[in-house]
């Protein structure tokens, strides 16, 4: 028989510590004693319309379900090593969350956590707005769905990564990561993608300066190119390209199909180059 826990206030060290088969409802994690872990290696809990201020309550935690429930700024490191999450309706705005986690869904979620998503593996993440300065950085299997984005160092060392119908606002986003598939999506920031191996962008509208460059296995399909220069410097690259590009320099392979680019740059390579660029004016 499942436990039941509803209007409690809790702020005790590891209050609820090793907790298994309940549900907690309209249940506040704060309070003068400052405790920390309040739901440590918990097993099987359902959370529901309930508040955080307090660091690290969701550590080893094992299949749980957070629902219409708020984590404020104090709680620091939320949620680590914990497995089997589903996380709806909810505000995560303590630094660190969710770290070293497996296979979590997030969806309809409001989220402003620098360093968000670290080593994680199989995250899903849908119709859910996040502000992080650095998002998902060694994290595997992720997908994207219907995401808000804004931040600057995104998916670093990422690998099989999926992105659909999203709007990243970013910087430095996909450096050295693997295996990342980006459809119907807006990327705005600089310096996109250096680095990468296996990068495939599908009906994407990508802004900023010096993108896709130092890229293997890069492809494009039916792209835009809004004030992007200097592109695809040194990448091995497949791309067709709805509009214009700016600027092109030095592809180190491949080739690069555009309605118009206002300068190819073929000079001051520092390896051999025999990228082809081919405009249809």
């Amino acid at each position: 028989m499942r436990q039941t826990f509803e209007g409690m206030i809790y702020d005790e060290e590891r209050a609820l510590y090793n907790l298994t088969g309940a549900n907690l409802c309209d249940c506040v994690f704060a309070g003068p004693a400052d405790g920390e872990s309040a739901l440590k290696e918990c097993r099987d809990i359902r959370l529901e319309n309930c508040s955080f201020s307090l660091r690290y309550p969701l550590w080893h935690t094992q299949n749980f379900e957070m629902t219409d429930s708020r984590m404020d700024e104090n709680t620091r490191a939320p949620i680590w090593y914990s497995e089997n999450g589903r996380i709806v309706d909810s505000d995560l705005n303590g630094i660190k969350a969710v770290r070293e986690c497996k296979n979590i869904t997030i969806r309809d979620c409001s989220i402003c956590s620098p360093e968000f998503g670290w080593k994680c593996d199989g995250i899903t993440m849908t119709d859910s707005k996040i502000q992080s300065e650095y998002l998902f950085l060694d994290s595997r299997n992720v997908t994207l769905d219907h995401v808000e984005m804004k931040g600057k160092y995104s998916f670093q060392y990422m690998e099989n990564l999926t992105i659909r119908n999203c709007f990243l606002n970013t910087k430095d986003a996909f450096w050295h990561s693997k295996n990342v598939t980006v459809t119907d999506s807006v990327l705005r920031g600089e310096y996109l993608g250096w680095f990468s191996e296996n990068l495939t962008l599908i009906g994407c509208k990508i802004i900023g300066t010096q993108p896709l460059c130092y890229c293997r296995n890069l492809k494009l399909q039916d792209c835009i190119m809004e004030d992007t220069d200097l592109a695809f410097e040194y990448s091995d690259v497949e791309a067709t390209i709805v509009g214009h590009v700016d600027s092109i320099k030095n592809p180190r392979s491949g080739e690069i199909i555009a309605e118009s680019v206002g300068e190819i740059i073929m000079e001051d390579a520092v390896m051999e180059c025999t990228g082809n660029v081919i405009t249809k004016q």
